[in-house]
C-alpha cells in the first residue's frame, strides 16, 4: 500500500500537538483491534534482523523511545508499525498529572518538539494492568522506563526507583532509570557519579532479591543520560557504568538548549527540546561514551534520529541499537522500516 502517513500528518498536524497525539494513539489502538493497522501504516514489514543485546533477543535494531507511550497502552500497536522493542512510560510509583498544559509544542521548520509534559503517567499499578492487555501478540522486547513522582524529595528518591523496579520486574524485559528528563525539577541532579553509582547499586541488590522469585529471570538495568553534560561529567559516569557494569545506557534524552533553534517564537518555552536539532550533539556524546566505557555494555543511540542516516551514524558511533519519537511523529513508519532495513 502506498505511505498514507504524509496524509494523516497534515490532519493530525490541524490539531495542538498534545490532542494530536492522544488520537493518534486511540487511532492505533482502534485500528489495531479490527485487524487493519498493518495495512493502513505499511507496518509489520520490518525485516528480521535479529541481534542480541544485555542477553536478549531483539527481533531487529530500531526501537520506540520511552516518552510516546506513557501509559503502556499502545505496546502491541506499536510492535505492528515495525519496532523490535518498545519502551514504555515513564512511570512513577504513584499517578499524577504532569505540567500544566500546554506543554508539547511542534517546531516545524526544525523538525522538531518541545515538551514539558512532567512525567504525567496512570502509575504503576495503572502502568501494569495498561500492559497486560496491550502487550497481547507483541513478540519483540518490552522495556519499561521508571522515574520518581515529582514531589518525592532528591533524598529519597532511591525508594522510588526501587519500588518500580520492583513492581515492573515481572512485565519487563528491561528497566531503565531515567535521571535526565529536564521536566521534574531537580531530577537531572541525580546524575551525579556517586548518586548514579549509589542507584545501579541498589538496584543489583533489589534484582538479586527478586530473581528467586521470577524463577531466576534477570532484567538488564539501563541507565538513560542528558545530552546537555559536560565532557567531563561523561567521563566520570562513564567509569561508574564500567565499575558497576550496569547493562546498557541510553545516549540521550532532550536537550534544554536552544541554539539551535534560536529566532523561532517556541524558543523560550521551557522543556526538553526533541528532534533534528538534537542528532548531531547526541551522537557526540554517544561516541564519547562509548571510547571511555567498558566496550561491553552496550549503547541505546536516542535523540534526533530523523532518517535512516542518522541511525547510521548512531551505529557507526557504537550504538547496538536506536530508539525514535520526534522522528515518527515527522516521518511516520517509513522511518521505522528504513532503519530496520539498514545491513548491519
Amino acid at each position: 500500500m502506498p505511505d498514507l502517513y504524509p496524509f494523516a500528518r497534515r490532519i493530525l498536524f490541524s490539531f495542538n500537538a498534545e490532542t494530536a497525539h492522544h488520537l493518534t494513539l486511540s487511532g492505533m489502538k482502534a485500528a489495531r483491534s479490527i485487524g487493519v493497522l498493518s495495512g493502513l501504516t505499511g507496518g509489520g514489514e520490518s525485516p528480521a534482523q535479529p541481534v542480541e543485546v544485555m542477553g536478549l533477543r531483539f527481533p531487529n535494531r530500531v526501537g520506540l523511545a520511552a516518552g510516546l507511550d506513557k501509559k503502556g497502552e499502545a505496546v502491541g500497536a506499536f510492535g505492528e508499525l515495525g519496532f523490535g522493542h518498545v519502551e514504555i512510560g515513564t512511570v512513577t510509583p504513584r499517578p499524577q498529572p504532569g505540567n500544566e498544559k500546554p506543554r508539547l509544542f511542534r517546531l516545524k521548520e526544525h523538525e522538531a518538539i518541545i515538551n514539558r509534559m512532567g512525567f504525567n503517567n496512570p502509575g504503576v499499578e495503572g502502568l501494569l494492568e495498561n500492559v497486560s492487555h496491550s502487550r497481547k501478540g507483541f513478540s519483540g522486547v518490552l522495556g519499561i522506563n521508571v522515574g520518581k513522582n515529582f514531589d518525592t524529595p532528591n533524598e529519597d528518591f532511591l525508594s522510588d526507583y526501587l519500588d518500580c523496579f520492583e513492581a515492573v520486574y515481572g512485565a519487563a524485559d528491561y528497566v531503565t532509570a531515567n535521571l535526565s528528563s529536564p521536566n521534574t525539577k531537580g531530577l537531572r541532579d541525580l546524575q551525579s557519579a556517586d548518586t548514579c553509582r549509589d542507584l545501579i547499586r541498589k538496584m543489583q541488590e533489589k534484582r538479586d532479591e527478586l530473581r528467586p522469585k521470577y524463577d531466576g529471570k534477570t532484567v538488564p538495568i539501563v541507565i538513560k543520560i542528558a545530552p546537555d553534560l559536560s565532557d567531563d561529567a561523561i567521563k566520570g559516569l562513564a567509569e561508574v557504568f564500567s565499575e558497576t557494569q550496569v547493562d546498557g545506557v541510553i545516549t540521550t534524552n532532550t536537550t534544554i538548549e536552544r541554539a539551535a533553534v534560536a529566532g523561532h517564537p517556541l524558543e523560550n518555552e521551557a522543556g526538553g527540546l526533541s528532534g533534528a536539532p538534537l542528532t548531531e550533539h547526541s551522537t557526540e556524546v554517544l561516541a564519547l561514551l562509548r571510547s571511555e566505557m567498558d566496550q561491553q555494555i552496550p549503547v541505546i543511540g536516542s535523540g534526533g534520529v530523523m532518517t535512516a542516516a542518522d541511525a547510521k551514524a548512531k551505529f557507526d558511533a557504537g550504538a547496538a541499537l536506536v530508539q525514535v519519537y520526534t522522528g515518527l511523529v515527522y516521518r511516520g513508519p517509513e522511518l521505522v522500516r528504513e532503519i530496520a532495513e539498514l545491513p548491519e
